[in-house]
Protein backbone atom coordinates (compact mmCIF):
# COMPACT_ATOMS: atom_id res chain seq x y z
CA UNK A 1 0.00 0.00 0.00
CA UNK A 2 1.30 3.60 -0.63
CA UNK A 3 0.20 6.82 1.05
CA UNK A 4 -2.17 9.10 -0.54
CA UNK A 5 -1.57 12.47 -1.60
CA UNK A 6 -1.30 15.34 0.81
CA UNK A 7 -4.40 16.21 2.40
CA UNK A 8 -5.10 18.88 4.71
CA UNK A 9 -6.53 17.86 8.31
CA UNK A 10 -6.80 19.03 11.58
CA UNK A 11 -7.72 18.87 15.28
CA UNK A 12 -11.44 19.42 16.34
CA UNK A 13 -10.99 23.38 16.86
CA UNK A 14 -9.65 23.39 13.42
CA UNK A 15 -6.63 25.36 14.18
CA UNK A 16 -4.18 24.51 13.00
CA UNK A 17 -4.49 23.02 9.53
CA UNK A 18 -1.66 21.17 8.34
CA UNK A 19 -1.06 19.02 5.32
CA UNK A 20 -0.18 15.40 5.94
CA UNK A 21 0.33 11.97 3.95
CA UNK A 22 -2.56 9.88 5.46
CA UNK A 23 -2.32 5.78 5.48
CA UNK A 24 -5.19 3.67 5.94
CA UNK A 25 -3.89 0.58 7.21
CA UNK A 26 -6.14 -2.60 6.76
CA UNK A 27 -3.64 -5.21 8.88
CA UNK A 28 -0.71 -5.56 11.07
CA UNK A 29 1.59 -6.04 7.94
CA UNK A 30 0.03 -2.79 6.56
CA UNK A 31 0.91 -1.23 9.85
CA UNK A 32 4.54 -2.02 9.71
CA UNK A 33 4.67 -1.15 5.59
CA UNK A 34 4.03 2.47 6.90
CA UNK A 35 5.88 2.60 9.70
CA UNK A 36 9.22 1.50 7.61
CA UNK A 37 7.98 3.56 5.07
CA UNK A 38 11.00 5.92 3.77
CA UNK A 39 8.75 8.26 2.34
CA UNK A 40 8.19 10.28 5.42
CA UNK A 41 10.05 10.68 8.39
CA UNK A 42 7.47 10.06 11.07
CA UNK A 43 4.29 8.56 11.88
CA UNK A 44 1.34 9.67 14.32
CA UNK A 45 -1.88 7.60 15.34
CA UNK A 46 -5.10 9.76 14.09
CA UNK A 47 -8.04 8.67 15.50
CA UNK A 48 -11.62 10.12 15.72
CA UNK A 49 -9.85 13.55 15.71
CA UNK A 50 -11.34 15.30 18.99
CA UNK A 51 -8.26 16.33 19.92
CA UNK A 52 -8.01 19.82 19.56
CA UNK A 53 -5.14 21.36 18.20
CA UNK A 54 -1.90 19.79 16.61
CA UNK A 55 -1.38 16.61 18.70
CA UNK A 56 -3.01 14.36 15.90
CA UNK A 57 -1.00 15.98 13.21
CA UNK A 58 2.18 15.37 11.59
CA UNK A 59 2.83 18.84 8.73
CA UNK A 60 4.76 17.17 6.04
CA UNK A 61 4.95 13.53 7.20
CA UNK A 62 2.43 10.57 8.03
CA UNK A 63 -0.61 10.02 9.68
CA UNK A 64 -1.98 6.68 10.05
CA UNK A 65 -5.54 6.59 10.41
CA UNK A 66 -7.07 3.74 12.50
CA UNK A 67 -10.44 3.16 11.27
CA UNK A 68 -10.10 -0.61 10.89
CA UNK A 69 -8.86 -1.65 13.86
CA UNK A 70 -12.11 -1.12 15.59
CA UNK A 71 -13.34 -4.92 16.55
CA UNK A 72 -14.51 -6.21 20.39
CA UNK A 73 -12.76 -8.91 21.13
CA UNK A 74 -13.97 -10.27 24.41
CA UNK A 75 -15.65 -9.17 27.71
CA UNK A 76 -15.83 -11.47 30.82
CA UNK A 77 -19.22 -10.73 32.75
CA UNK A 78 -17.58 -11.73 36.25
CA UNK A 79 -14.27 -9.67 36.29
CA UNK A 80 -16.34 -6.46 33.89
CA UNK A 81 -13.21 -6.94 31.53
CA UNK A 82 -13.55 -5.71 27.87
CA UNK A 83 -10.82 -6.69 25.48
CA UNK A 84 -11.03 -4.24 22.53
CA UNK A 85 -8.96 -2.82 19.45
CA UNK A 86 -7.73 0.86 20.01
CA UNK A 87 -10.15 2.29 17.02
CA UNK A 88 -13.48 0.77 18.97
CA UNK A 89 -15.20 3.95 20.20
CA UNK A 90 -16.46 5.11 23.47
CA UNK A 91 -19.45 5.45 21.68
CA UNK A 92 -19.63 2.15 20.74
CA UNK A 93 -18.66 0.45 23.56
CA UNK A 94 -21.69 2.10 25.22
CA UNK A 95 -24.27 1.70 22.63
CA UNK A 96 -23.36 -2.28 23.07
CA UNK A 97 -22.75 -2.65 26.73
CA UNK A 98 -25.22 -0.05 28.10
CA UNK A 99 -27.88 -1.92 27.75
CA UNK A 100 -26.65 -4.98 29.23
CA UNK A 101 -25.70 -2.99 32.51
CA UNK A 102 -22.29 -1.92 32.11
CA UNK A 103 -20.86 1.54 31.73
CA UNK A 104 -17.91 3.33 31.04
CA UNK A 105 -15.81 4.19 34.60
CA UNK A 106 -14.49 7.76 32.73
CA UNK A 107 -15.52 9.04 30.05
CA UNK A 108 -14.86 12.95 28.53
CA UNK A 109 -17.31 15.43 27.20
CA UNK A 110 -17.55 13.26 24.03
CA UNK A 111 -18.21 9.84 23.68
CA UNK A 112 -16.51 10.01 19.51
CA UNK A 113 -13.09 8.84 21.52
CA UNK A 114 -11.14 5.95 20.60
CA UNK A 115 -9.81 3.44 22.95
CA UNK A 116 -6.61 4.06 21.97
CA UNK A 117 -7.00 7.80 21.75
CA UNK A 118 -8.21 8.15 25.48
CA UNK A 119 -5.23 6.33 26.92
CA UNK A 120 -3.13 8.11 24.68
CA UNK A 121 -4.49 11.35 26.08
CA UNK A 122 -5.26 9.94 29.48
CA UNK A 123 -8.73 11.14 29.27
CA UNK A 124 -10.83 12.69 32.59
CA UNK A 125 -14.23 13.18 33.21
CA UNK A 126 -16.99 14.57 35.93
CA UNK A 127 -15.51 11.77 38.33
CA UNK A 128 -11.35 12.75 38.81
CA UNK A 129 -11.99 13.60 41.99
CA UNK A 130 -13.71 10.35 42.87
CA UNK A 131 -11.46 7.96 40.36
CA UNK A 132 -9.00 9.16 38.45
CA UNK A 133 -8.47 9.08 34.52
CA UNK A 134 -9.41 6.72 32.13
CA UNK A 135 -6.09 5.04 32.74
CA UNK A 136 -6.77 3.66 36.45
CA UNK A 137 -9.09 1.24 34.64
CA UNK A 138 -6.54 0.11 31.82
CA UNK A 139 -5.54 -3.14 32.48
CA UNK A 140 -2.92 -4.00 29.56
CA UNK A 141 -2.30 -2.97 26.41
CA UNK A 142 -0.70 -4.37 23.25
CA UNK A 143 2.09 -1.40 21.53
CA UNK A 144 3.33 -2.10 18.57
CA UNK A 145 6.87 -0.30 18.47
CA UNK A 146 9.00 1.65 15.72
CA UNK A 147 10.81 -1.79 15.19
CA UNK A 148 7.41 -3.47 14.23
CA UNK A 149 7.54 -5.57 17.45
CA UNK A 150 4.87 -5.84 19.56
CA UNK A 151 5.04 -5.93 23.40
CA UNK A 152 2.11 -6.20 26.32
CA UNK A 153 2.08 -3.32 28.81
CA UNK A 154 0.80 -3.27 31.94
CA UNK A 155 1.61 -1.86 35.71
CA UNK A 156 3.57 -5.16 36.19
CA UNK A 157 4.89 -6.04 32.84
CA UNK A 158 7.19 -3.13 31.22
CA UNK A 159 5.20 -0.65 33.76
CA UNK A 160 7.80 2.39 32.46
CA UNK A 161 6.61 2.01 29.00
CA UNK A 162 2.87 1.65 30.58
CA UNK A 163 2.81 4.65 32.32
CA UNK A 164 5.16 7.05 29.23
CA UNK A 165 2.15 6.09 26.64
CA UNK A 166 -0.60 6.70 29.19
CA UNK A 167 -0.96 10.31 28.56
CA UNK A 168 1.81 10.06 25.55
CA UNK A 169 0.10 11.60 22.79
CA UNK A 170 0.89 8.63 20.80
CA UNK A 171 4.91 9.19 20.90
CA UNK A 172 6.06 5.51 22.19
CA UNK A 173 3.83 3.80 19.37
CA UNK A 174 0.92 2.38 18.02
CA UNK A 175 -1.61 0.74 20.72
CA UNK A 176 -3.26 -2.19 19.21
CA UNK A 177 -5.42 -3.58 21.79
CA UNK A 178 -6.01 -3.03 25.22
CA UNK A 179 -8.15 -4.52 28.17
CA UNK A 180 -10.44 -1.95 29.81
CA UNK A 181 -12.65 -2.36 32.97
CA UNK A 182 -16.23 -1.37 32.84
CA UNK A 183 -18.68 -0.49 35.59
CA UNK A 184 -22.00 -2.25 35.91
CA UNK A 185 -25.05 0.16 36.13
CA UNK A 186 -28.60 -0.57 37.16
CA UNK A 187 -29.84 2.26 34.59
CA UNK A 188 -29.15 3.92 31.80
CA UNK A 189 -29.72 7.63 33.58
CA UNK A 190 -27.97 9.91 36.50
CA UNK A 191 -29.39 11.34 39.41
CA UNK A 192 -28.59 14.90 39.01
CA UNK A 193 -28.62 17.67 41.07
CA UNK A 194 -28.43 21.45 39.48
CA UNK A 195 -27.25 24.25 42.16
CA UNK A 196 -26.65 28.03 40.76
CA UNK A 197 -23.81 29.79 42.28
CA UNK A 198 -24.17 33.74 42.89
CA UNK A 199 -20.30 34.06 41.69
CA UNK A 200 -16.75 32.43 42.23
CA UNK A 201 -16.27 32.34 45.76
CA UNK A 202 -20.11 30.83 45.89
CA UNK A 203 -19.04 27.89 43.40
CA UNK A 204 -16.03 26.91 45.50
CA UNK A 205 -17.51 27.20 48.73
CA UNK A 206 -20.19 24.54 47.00
CA UNK A 207 -17.68 22.65 45.33
CA UNK A 208 -15.47 22.06 48.69
CA UNK A 209 -18.70 21.35 51.07
CA UNK A 210 -20.33 18.67 48.77
CA UNK A 211 -17.88 17.07 46.11
CA UNK A 212 -16.93 14.31 48.61
CA UNK A 213 -20.77 13.26 48.68
CA UNK A 214 -21.16 13.29 44.43
CA UNK A 215 -19.71 10.40 41.96
CA UNK A 216 -19.92 13.35 39.43
CA UNK A 217 -19.17 17.16 39.42
CA UNK A 218 -18.63 19.31 37.29
CA UNK A 219 -19.78 23.64 36.84
CA UNK A 220 -20.77 25.77 34.16
CA UNK A 221 -19.13 29.06 34.51
CA UNK A 222 -20.22 32.04 32.93
CA UNK A 223 -16.74 33.85 31.66
CA UNK A 224 -18.16 36.74 30.73
CA UNK A 225 -19.88 38.50 33.82
CA UNK A 226 -17.99 40.63 36.20
CA UNK A 227 -18.15 42.84 39.22
CA UNK A 228 -19.84 40.65 41.73
CA UNK A 229 -21.60 38.59 39.56
CA UNK A 230 -18.25 37.21 38.07
CA UNK A 231 -17.73 33.64 37.90
CA UNK A 232 -21.44 32.93 38.59
CA UNK A 233 -21.59 29.14 38.13
CA UNK A 234 -24.44 25.99 37.58
CA UNK A 235 -23.22 23.13 39.40
CA UNK A 236 -23.99 19.89 37.82
CA UNK A 237 -23.68 16.56 40.58
CA UNK A 238 -24.65 13.53 40.05
CA UNK A 239 -25.05 9.62 40.47
CA UNK A 240 -26.00 6.93 38.65
CA UNK A 241 -29.81 6.48 39.01
CA UNK A 242 -30.97 2.99 40.53
CA UNK A 243 -34.04 1.18 39.40
CA UNK A 244 -36.01 2.59 42.29
CA UNK A 245 -34.85 6.29 41.60
CA UNK A 246 -37.18 5.95 38.34
CA UNK A 247 -40.55 7.03 37.76
CA UNK A 248 -42.79 4.64 36.03
CA UNK A 249 -42.54 6.49 32.84
CA UNK A 250 -39.74 4.68 32.23
CA UNK A 251 -40.39 1.13 31.75
CA UNK A 252 -37.20 0.30 30.39
CA UNK A 253 -34.01 1.20 32.84
CA UNK A 254 -31.39 0.41 31.00
CA UNK A 255 -33.03 1.77 27.41
CA UNK A 256 -31.64 5.47 26.70
CA UNK A 257 -34.23 7.45 25.48
CA UNK A 258 -34.14 8.51 21.08
CA UNK A 259 -32.24 11.56 20.68
CA UNK A 260 -33.34 14.02 17.80
CA UNK A 261 -29.91 14.37 16.67
CA UNK A 262 -29.21 17.95 14.84
CA UNK A 263 -26.57 18.74 12.66
CA UNK A 264 -23.96 21.64 11.57
CA UNK A 265 -24.13 21.48 8.23
CA UNK A 266 -21.94 25.09 7.34
CA UNK A 267 -19.39 27.11 9.37
CA UNK A 268 -21.13 29.47 10.72
CA UNK A 269 -20.43 33.11 10.07
CA UNK A 270 -17.75 34.89 11.96
CA UNK A 271 -19.59 37.63 13.12
CA UNK A 272 -22.66 35.03 14.91
CA UNK A 273 -20.27 34.38 17.86
CA UNK A 274 -19.22 37.33 19.71
CA UNK A 275 -19.21 38.98 23.07
CA UNK A 276 -23.10 40.00 22.78
CA UNK A 277 -24.43 37.17 21.56
CA UNK A 278 -22.69 34.56 23.80
CA UNK A 279 -22.92 37.26 26.65
CA UNK A 280 -26.95 36.83 25.88
CA UNK A 281 -26.71 33.03 25.74
CA UNK A 282 -24.84 32.84 29.20
CA UNK A 283 -27.59 35.33 30.81
CA UNK A 284 -30.32 32.75 29.45
CA UNK A 285 -28.34 29.56 30.57
CA UNK A 286 -28.06 30.76 33.88
CA UNK A 287 -31.59 31.46 34.38
CA UNK A 288 -32.78 28.56 33.07
CA UNK A 289 -31.60 26.40 35.85
CA UNK A 290 -32.93 26.68 39.21
CA UNK A 291 -31.88 24.30 41.67
CA UNK A 292 -33.43 21.17 41.55
CA UNK A 293 -33.31 17.32 41.10
CA UNK A 294 -33.53 15.78 38.06
CA UNK A 295 -33.19 12.01 36.35
CA UNK A 296 -31.27 12.59 33.44
CA UNK A 297 -30.21 10.12 30.47
CA UNK A 298 -26.54 9.52 30.39
CA UNK A 299 -26.08 11.50 27.18
CA UNK A 300 -27.85 14.90 28.02
CA UNK A 301 -25.53 14.74 31.54
CA UNK A 302 -22.42 12.98 29.43
CA UNK A 303 -22.06 14.24 26.62
CA UNK A 304 -24.95 16.76 25.59
CA UNK A 305 -22.69 18.58 22.50
CA UNK A 306 -22.48 14.98 20.68
CA UNK A 307 -26.57 15.61 19.97
CA UNK A 308 -25.43 17.97 17.87
CA UNK A 309 -22.97 16.92 14.60
CA UNK A 310 -19.87 19.18 13.56
CA UNK A 311 -21.09 21.49 16.66
CA UNK A 312 -16.98 22.90 16.17
CA UNK A 313 -18.54 24.60 12.94
CA UNK A 314 -20.48 26.78 15.13
CA UNK A 315 -17.05 28.66 15.90
CA UNK A 316 -16.59 29.32 11.90
CA UNK A 317 -14.03 29.06 9.61
CA UNK A 318 -11.42 29.84 11.78
CA UNK A 319 -11.95 27.01 14.02
CA UNK A 320 -11.25 27.92 17.86
CA UNK A 321 -8.84 26.45 20.49
CA UNK A 322 -9.75 25.29 24.02
CA UNK A 323 -7.56 26.15 26.56
CA UNK A 324 -8.15 23.59 29.58
CA UNK A 325 -5.29 24.25 32.97
CA UNK A 326 -5.10 22.65 35.89
CA UNK A 327 -4.41 24.79 39.27
CA UNK A 328 -2.91 22.62 42.19
CA UNK A 329 -4.78 22.55 45.34
CA UNK A 330 -2.26 23.80 47.71
CA UNK A 331 -2.00 26.97 45.82
CA UNK A 332 -4.94 28.89 45.97
CA UNK A 333 -6.55 27.57 42.78
CA UNK A 334 -9.31 29.98 43.12
CA UNK A 335 -7.18 32.96 42.73
CA UNK A 336 -5.83 31.67 39.74
CA UNK A 337 -8.97 31.12 38.42
CA UNK A 338 -10.20 33.93 39.31
CA UNK A 339 -7.61 36.34 37.65
CA UNK A 340 -8.40 34.12 34.48
CA UNK A 341 -11.85 34.76 34.46
CA UNK A 342 -10.96 38.41 34.43
CA UNK A 343 -8.68 38.37 31.81
CA UNK A 344 -10.91 36.64 29.65
CA UNK A 345 -13.88 39.13 30.79
CA UNK A 346 -12.11 42.33 30.46
CA UNK A 347 -10.96 41.52 27.04
CA UNK A 348 -14.09 40.27 25.94
CA UNK A 349 -13.06 36.87 24.39
CA UNK A 350 -16.10 34.94 24.64
CA UNK A 351 -16.64 31.45 25.71
CA UNK A 352 -19.62 30.02 26.13
CA UNK A 353 -18.08 26.44 26.91
CA UNK A 354 -16.37 27.20 30.34
CA UNK A 355 -16.53 24.52 32.77
CA UNK A 356 -14.50 24.13 36.14
CA UNK A 357 -14.25 20.73 37.51
CA UNK A 358 -12.51 19.32 41.16
CA UNK A 359 -9.51 16.79 39.95
CA UNK A 360 -8.28 14.56 42.18
CA UNK A 361 -4.30 13.32 42.72
CA UNK A 362 -1.87 12.50 39.92
CA UNK A 363 -1.18 9.39 38.58
CA UNK A 364 2.12 7.91 37.46
CA UNK A 365 1.84 8.65 33.61
CA UNK A 366 4.78 10.80 32.72
CA UNK A 367 2.98 13.47 30.77
CA UNK A 368 -0.37 12.95 32.15
CA UNK A 369 -2.58 16.23 32.84
CA UNK A 370 -4.86 16.25 36.01
CA UNK A 371 -3.06 16.78 39.51
CA UNK A 372 -4.77 17.39 42.96
CA UNK A 373 -6.71 21.09 42.62
CA UNK A 374 -9.21 22.15 39.97
CA UNK A 375 -9.62 22.77 36.22
CA UNK A 376 -11.06 25.52 33.94
CA UNK A 377 -11.52 24.92 30.46
CA UNK A 378 -12.55 27.53 27.92
CA UNK A 379 -13.54 27.24 24.27
CA UNK A 380 -12.71 30.46 22.54
CA UNK A 381 -13.09 31.45 19.12
CA UNK A 382 -10.21 32.94 17.33
CA UNK A 383 -10.68 36.14 15.91
CA UNK A 384 -7.73 37.83 15.85
CA UNK A 385 -4.34 37.28 17.09
CA UNK A 386 -4.49 39.09 20.23
CA UNK A 387 -6.17 36.14 21.29
CA UNK A 388 -2.33 33.98 21.17
CA UNK A 389 -1.17 37.20 22.85
CA UNK A 390 -3.65 36.43 26.15
CA UNK A 391 -3.07 32.55 25.62
CA UNK A 392 0.75 33.23 26.24
CA UNK A 393 -0.08 35.39 29.68
CA UNK A 394 -2.41 32.84 30.65
CA UNK A 395 0.52 30.16 30.32
CA UNK A 396 2.66 32.54 32.41
CA UNK A 397 -0.42 33.27 34.73
CA UNK A 398 -0.86 28.69 34.88
CA UNK A 399 2.93 28.82 35.93
CA UNK A 400 3.00 30.87 38.48
CA UNK A 401 0.62 28.49 40.14
CA UNK A 402 2.33 25.36 40.21
CA UNK A 403 -0.18 24.06 37.12
CA UNK A 404 -0.19 23.21 33.65
CA UNK A 405 -2.12 23.13 30.33
CA UNK A 406 -3.79 19.99 29.01
CA UNK A 407 -1.96 18.74 26.02
CA UNK A 408 -5.10 17.14 24.11
CA UNK A 409 -6.61 20.48 23.76
CA UNK A 410 -3.05 22.24 23.66
CA UNK A 411 -1.98 24.31 20.31
CA UNK A 412 0.12 27.25 21.39
CA UNK A 413 2.47 26.34 24.00
CA UNK A 414 6.41 26.76 23.76
CA UNK A 415 9.16 24.14 24.78
CA UNK A 416 10.12 26.16 27.86
CA UNK A 417 6.66 26.27 29.13
CA UNK A 418 6.02 22.51 28.07
CA UNK A 419 8.96 21.81 30.14
CA UNK A 420 8.04 24.06 33.24
CA UNK A 421 4.81 22.44 33.36
CA UNK A 422 5.94 18.87 32.55
CA UNK A 423 8.91 18.43 35.17
CA UNK A 424 8.76 14.44 34.26
CA UNK A 425 9.32 14.64 30.18
CA UNK A 426 13.13 13.63 30.77
CA UNK A 427 12.08 10.73 32.20
CA UNK A 428 9.93 10.18 29.39
CA UNK A 429 11.77 10.91 26.81
CA UNK A 430 14.22 8.30 28.35
CA UNK A 431 11.63 5.56 27.87
CA UNK A 432 10.76 6.79 23.82
CA UNK A 433 14.62 7.37 23.11
CA UNK A 434 14.90 3.26 24.28
CA UNK A 435 11.86 2.27 21.94
CA UNK A 436 12.16 4.88 19.31
CA UNK A 437 15.49 5.40 18.85
CA UNK A 438 15.07 7.14 15.39
CA UNK A 439 12.00 9.03 16.26
CA UNK A 440 9.99 6.98 13.63
CA UNK A 441 6.53 8.29 15.83
CA UNK A 442 6.59 12.32 15.82
CA UNK A 443 3.97 14.89 15.74
CA UNK A 444 3.26 18.30 14.92
CA UNK A 445 2.93 19.27 18.79
CA UNK A 446 5.51 17.19 19.77
CA UNK A 447 8.32 19.66 17.51
CA UNK A 448 6.33 22.64 18.97
CA UNK A 449 6.84 21.43 22.47
CA UNK A 450 10.48 20.99 21.84
CA UNK A 451 10.24 16.57 22.15
CA UNK A 452 11.22 16.05 19.11
CA UNK A 453 13.65 17.94 16.10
Amino acid sequence: MAYSVKKDMAGWGKFPIESCYVYRPETMDDLRIALGDDAVDSQIVYGLGRSYGDTPLNKDAGVIRFDQFNHMLGFDEESCVLTCEAGVSLDEIINVFLPRGYFLPVTPGTKYVTVGGAIANDVHGKNHHVDGSFSEFVLSFELMLASGEVVTCSREENSELFWATVGGIGLTGIILRASILLAPVETSYIKATYERARNLDEAFEKFVENDHNYKYSVAWIDCLSSGDKLGRSVLMRGEHARVSDLTSKIREPLVSPRKLQLMMPVNAPSFALNYWTISTFNQLYYSMYKDSNKIVDVTSYFHPLDAIDDWNKLYGKKGFVQYQAVFPKVNNPKEGIRKMIERLSSEKRSSFLAVLKSSGPANEGMLSFPMEGYTLALDIPIKDDGLFVMLKDLDELVLSYGGRVYLAKDSTISPETFRAMYPRWEEFMKVKNEVDPEGRFSSSMARRIGLME
